[in-house]
């Protein structure tokens, strides 16, 4: 009989995730939407994209941020500005996944605070408190959560933040599962790094929405 373990307490490194999930970290040109062919931003996009900055600045002014707050500040006015809470994505919250590992005998199970919009984008939100050090450092579960996708056909797209920093990346598992990451967008300490970020979000957007169709 397989074993059952939550995800927060079978991975707890990188190193882990990808020996357990039988992933590869593929080169820089697998991941070409961070980078390449950016929607502009107009203007009105411009006027709510320095909203969100200043009111992330103001409460940050206070201390580290909750999960909640930075679900409030940047998380979701972020998703709602590139379009996400529209046709035709659709959203769930606190999504439980479930993944066998090839071997059969473990079985990884977890509840997560994470927003999944059309299969394809998980959004995952961290407080400031606990990833001092990077965003980075909630890599390793948001890996397993993306592979307990059931739809294995297309690729998939992962958004951590903690208010501070945004990373994307981007899986895929067929024919062998592979990722790659965006560099750290610092949102916080560079108004650009927001901008970018923001034009990074449009193009998987975009992307969703084509294989979508």
């Amino acid at each position: 009989m397989a074993q059952v373990f939550a995800v927060t307490d079978a991975v707890k490194s990188l190193a882990e995730a990808e020996a357990k999930l039988n992933l590869s970290r593929a080169e820089e040109s697998f991941f070409e939407e961070w980078c390449s062919a950016l929607p502009p931003i107009s203007a009105t996009e411009q006027t709510a994209l320095d909203t969100i900055r200043r009111r992330l600045l103001y409460h940050r002014a206070d201390g580290e941020l909750l999960e909640g707050a930075v679900t409030l500040l940047v998380a979701s006015p972020l998703l709602e500005l590139a379009g996400f809470y529209d046709p035709p994505f659709k959203m769930k919250a606190e999504a439980a996944i479930e993944i066998a590992l090839s071997d059969g005998e473990e079985i990884l199970r977890g509840r997560i605070d994470i927003l999944i919009l059309q299969q394809q984008l998980w959004v995952m939100v961290l407080e400031s408190k606990k990833t001092m050090i990077s965003t980075r450092s909630a890599l390793p579960q948001a890996l397993v959560y993306m592979m307990a996708n059931p739809n294995a056909e297309k690729p998939r797209f992962g958004v951590l933040t903690n208010g501070d920093d945004i990373v994307f990346i981007k899986l895929v598992t067929r024919p062998t599962p592979q990722y790659a990451l965006s560099r750290a967008f610092s949102i916080y300490t560079v108004a650009s790094e927001l901008q970018a970020a923001f034009q990074v979000l449009k193009r998987l957007g975009e992307a969703i929405a084509n294989t979508a169709a």
